[in-house]
């Protein structure tokens, strides 16, 4: 968005024509209104702007629920935000440990300042871009005094004291997790964040595939997974960083939240046969290597010592892994696997993968899948070599 499209969006007139337009969902509903709206004479910017916020409007929904409709955006804060929910428990833990006051350094579109404004805290909510934080600025505006936006650097804004929440953001955009990056391919720097992490109580929100040898090791490492999705990585100091924990597998899934936390990187348990069931750990219990934690608790084994599979004979029901009925197991050849499913009466199916060289997708279309039940298919490797393993979800 351009300022001179927010500056329109941000009048009376601006504002009430947003909500009269309601929501506009798919391309061709934003085609419709912005033809509209054009024909009843308002402006380029304005309707740019009014068009483009019904669409982020919806598309927020996923994040912020009913609090979405009465929020401004850009599509790059949208993609960057926390989920609401996730915000919240970043503000819960800065209320438990005594905080009254944070500086939100890089604060987008105030996500995350809306939760801990939402708690009690005092914000201070900084960004560089003037029009994200003209946004933020909206966004925050129903809590008055005790939520402040302010237009500049992260590395100018440091307090003197109380709590400090950053999400550095990536120098270089467009590339995977799987590129090493360096502490300088952030801004501000994490060697930078790290320092403000020594003299403050902060949380500092990174991607979940960040490199582990960047982690400090004065730190607490938090990885979040929200309805099965890993979504960050909170790195937590100070006042902000449990005793005795340095990493943490958080869940929250249906309105709940499950931890496992340790000292330390777990040990893996040993090798055991396929039993009657396997284990998929959660992504964020495979980043914060707890695996083995999680398969002391379930009396299972590792399927193979290099793949984050579980084994066991036993059925669990446990939020820090999936489960899978084992029904029965072959090659990883297409004929045997059609046979298989022929036999299974299998017309639905999920497929996943570890440990092999495979595109779920491409496979797929070797098979045939005529029936009428549904099923997993497991391709993945053991001591032993490739298998593909039909089970059912438990």
């Amino acid at each position: 968005m351009e300022m001179s499209e927010l500056t329109a969006l941000l009048t009376r007139d601006g504002l009430a024509l947003l909500d009269e337009v309601g929501p506009v969902e798919s391309s061709g509903d934003v085609a419709r209104a912005v033809s509209r709206l054009r024909a009843a004479g308002h402006s380029p910017e304005l309707v740019s702007a009014v068009v483009g916020q019904a669409h982020l409007r919806v598309k927020a929904a996923a994040k912020f629920g009913e609090f979405a409709e009465r929020m401004l955006f850009t599509r790059a804060g949208l993609e960057q935000a926390t989920r609401l929910n996730v915000a919240t428990l970043h503000a819960v833990r800065m209320r438990r440990a005594g905080i009254t006051a944070v500086t939100d350094l890089g604060c987008g579109i105030g996500g995350d300042s809306l939760a801990f404004a939402g708690a009690g805290l005092t914000v201070t909510a900084v960004d560089a871009d003037a029009v994200t934080a003209g946004i933020a600025a909206y966004n925050l505006a129903p809590f008055g005094a005790d939520a402040e936006v302010r237009t500049g650097l992260a590395e100018d804004n440091v307090p003197a004291d109380g709590a400090v929440w950053l999400d550095p953001a990536r120098r270089t955009a467009g590339h995977g997790e799987t590129r090493r990056l360096s502490a300088s391919d952030w801004s501000p720097s994490l060697d930078w964040c790290f320092e403000v992490a020594r003299s403050h109580p902060t949380g500092i929100k990174l991607g979940p595939g960040l490199d582990r040898d960047l982690i400090p090791d004065d730190v607490e490492a938090q990885w979040v997974s929200a309805d099965g999705s890993v979504v960050e990585l909170v790195l937590w100091s100070g006042a902000l960083a449990r005793d005795d924990i340095r990493r943490s597998a958080l869940i929250v899934a249906g309105g709940q939240t499950h931890e496992l936390t340790a000292e330390s990187d777990a040990e893996d348990v040993p090798v055991r046969e396929l039993g009657a069931f396997v284990h998929e750990p959660d992504g964020a219990v495979i980043r914060a290597r707890l695996i083995g934690d999680a398969a002391r608790m379930l009396d299972a084994g590792m399927l193979d010592e290099q793949i984050a599979y579980l084994t066991g004979d036993a059925a669990v029901t446990s939020p820090f892994v999936q489960s899978f009925r084992v029904r029965e197991t072959m090659p990883v050849h297409p004929k045997t696997i059609n046979a298989a499913l022929r036999a299974n009466d299998i017309g639905r199916l999920e497929i996943k993968k570890r440990g092999m060289d495979i595109d779920p997708a491409v496979f797929r279309k070797k098979l045939t899948l005529k029936g009428s039940q549904q099923a997993t298919l497991i391709l993945t490797r053991t001591p032993d070599g490739r298998v593909a393993i039909l089970a059912d979800r438990v």
